[in-house]
C-alpha cells in the first residue's frame, strides 16, 4: 500500500449566546456542579430564520443519495424541523436525567451521571463518536440503571462537543481527563469503559494507559488497516478486511480526509448554515446504512434532529471536526503508539458496521469475548438499544 493510502487510512480512524445554565456546586463530588440545558429563545429564533432563508442549490435529476445527501430527502426533514418539530419538548428530555459540569485537569467537561438500582452498581463511563453526541446513550440508560446488573453511569461531552468545553483534543488527551473523571472528580477506585468510533479511540487509550483502573472495556469498532502493518503477519481475514476498508474508503471517506486536512474551511459554512450541518452529517450516516434506514438507523426523525441542535445551539461543529486534525497530527507526528491493552475486552460487531475479524481486534486488546449481532449499525446504542444494553451487561458482569 503506497503512502497516500496509508496516510488516507490514518485520517479515516481517526457561541456566543448562552446554551446551559449552572446552579448549585455538589458536595459529594469534587469540583462539579449541576447543569440543565437551556437554550435562549434568541438562539430558537435566529435557527428558524436561517432555515426559512436557506437557499438550496439543487440536484441533478435522479441522482439520489449518489452525489452526496439528497435534496429531496433533506427539504422535508427541513420542513419537518420547521413544523413539527419541538425543542422545548426535547430539552425537557434531555434534563431528564442529572447533568453536570466538571472541572477535569482545567477543561470543563459535560456528563450526564445516573446511578444504578442494583446493590452493587458497576462504575461504566460511555464516549460517544462524530457525528453523534452524548445523546447516542439515551436510549440506553434505563435499560442500565435498572435490576441487579446495573451500572453508574458516566457519559461525558467529549471536549469540543455539545456542552463541554470548546477546545479540540486527541483522543489520547480525552482518556487522560476520563481518568481524573472518574477518579478523582467522582471517586472510583476502579470502572469500566465502552465506546465506538472516536470512542473507540477514548476507550482503548484508557485501556492501554491505565490498566490499574479500568477493570474491562468494550468496543463495537478496533479501528482500520493504515497501510503500517506488515503483509506476512496479516491473516487472510485481515486481508480481506484491509481490502474492504479500503474500497469504502473511496466511496464514502471524504468526510474524514475534510476534517483531518481541512477542518476550518469546512467549518465556516456548518457553523453559520443548520441546512449544511445537516446536510453533512446525514451524509456520514447516510454512509453506514441505505437512505431507507437513515432515520431507523439513528432511531428516528427527533433523534436526528436532536442530535444536530445539540451541535447548533453550542455552536461546537468546527472543534468537533477538528478533533480529527489533532488526531491526524499526533498519529503521523511521530507519537509512540499505544501498547497493546491487558485489560478484559468484549467486542460486538453489528452488521452494518465494518466487519473486523476477531484477529485483528487482539492485535490491539485482550478480547475476551467476540461475538457477531445480528442485527443494527454504527449507532447501535440508538438503533437497537435492548440489544446493545444486553451486550454490555452480559460481558461486564462476566468478568470481575
Amino acid at each position: 500500500m503506497n503512502k497516500l493510502n496509508a496516510v488516507i487510512f490514518a485520517l479515516l480512524t481517526l457561541g456566543s449566546m448562552s446554551c446551559y445554565s449552572q446552579t448549585k456546586k455538589t458536595p459529594a463530588m469534587k469540583n462539579v456542579t449541576e447543569f440543565k440545558v437551556a437554550v435562549s429563545q434568541q438562539v430558537l429564533d435566529d435557527l428558524k430564520n436561517r432555515l426559512q432563508n436557506t437557499r438550496w442549490p439543487g440536484e441533478a435529476e435522479g441522482s439520489g443519495w449518489n452525489f452526496g445527501t439528497s435534496e429531496a430527502y433533506l427539504r422535508g426533514l427541513v420542513r419537518y424541523w420547521q413544523t413539527e418539530y419541538d425543542w422545548r419538548k426535547q430539552e425537557s428530555l434531555l434534563n431528564k436525567y442529572p447533568q453536570y459540569i466538571a472541572e477535569v485537569n482545567g477543561v470543563k467537561v459535560h456528563f450526564q451521571y445516573i446511578k444504578g438500582k442494583g446493590k452493587n452498581p458497576k462504575p461504566l463511563i460511555l464516549t460517544h463518536g462524530w457525528p453523534d453526541s452524548y445523546y447516542r446513550f439515551h436510549k440506553i440508560i434505563p435499560l442500565l440503571t435498572e435490576g441487579e446488573q446495573s451500572f453508574d453511569l458516566v457519559i461525558p461531552s467529549i471536549p469540543g462537543f455539545g456542552f463541554s468545553e470548546k477546545t479540540a483534543m486527541t483522543s489520547e488527551a480525552v482518556a487522560d481527563l476520563w481518568k481524573v473523571l472518574m477518579t478523582e472528580n467522582l471517586g472510583y477506585e476502579k470502572f469500566y469503559a465502552a465506546g465506538g468510533d472516536i470512542g473507540m479511540g477514548v476507550t482503548k487509550a484508557l485501556a492501554s494507559k491505565y490498566p490499574a483502573v479500568v477493570a474491562g472495556v468494550h468496543f463495537t469498532d478496533l479501528g482500520y488497516p493504515m497501510g503500517q502493518e506488515d503483509p506476512a503477519t496479516m491473516t487472510e481475514a485481515e486481508k480481506q478486511f484491509a481490502q474492504f476498508v479500503q474500497q469504502w474508503w473511496y466511496a464514502e471517506g471524504a468526510y474524514a480526509m475534510v476534517q483531518a486536512t481541512k477542518p476550518q474551511s469546512l467549518a465556516y459554512g456548518l457553523n453559520d448554515s443548520p441546512v449544511a450541518l445537516a446536510g453533512w452529517m446525514l451524509s456520514f450516516v447516510n454512509a453506514g446504512a441505505t437512505p431507507e434506514l437513515i432515520e431507523p438507523a439513528f432511531g428516528g426523525k427527533d433523534a436526528l434532529l436532536t442530535n444536530i441542535m445539540i451541535y447548533w445551539v453550542t455552536q461546537t461543529v468546527a472543534t468537533s471536526v477538528r478533533m480529527y486534525k489533532a488526531d491526524a497530527i499526533a498519529q503521523w507526528g511521530g507519537s509512540q503508539p499505544l501498547k497493546k491493552s491487558n485489560v478484559p475486552a468484549g467486542v460486538s460487531v453489528f452488521p452494518r458496521e465494518a466487519q473486523f475479524p476477531k484477529e485483528w481486534a487482539e492485535r490491539f486488546v485482550n478480547v475476551v469475548s467476540y461475538k457477531k449481532m445480528k442485527e443494527g449499525g454504527h449507532f447501535a446504542a440508538l438503533e437497537v438499544p435492548d440489544a446493545f444494553a444486553e451486550e454490555l451487561k452480559n460481558f461486564f458482569y462476566s468478568i470481575k
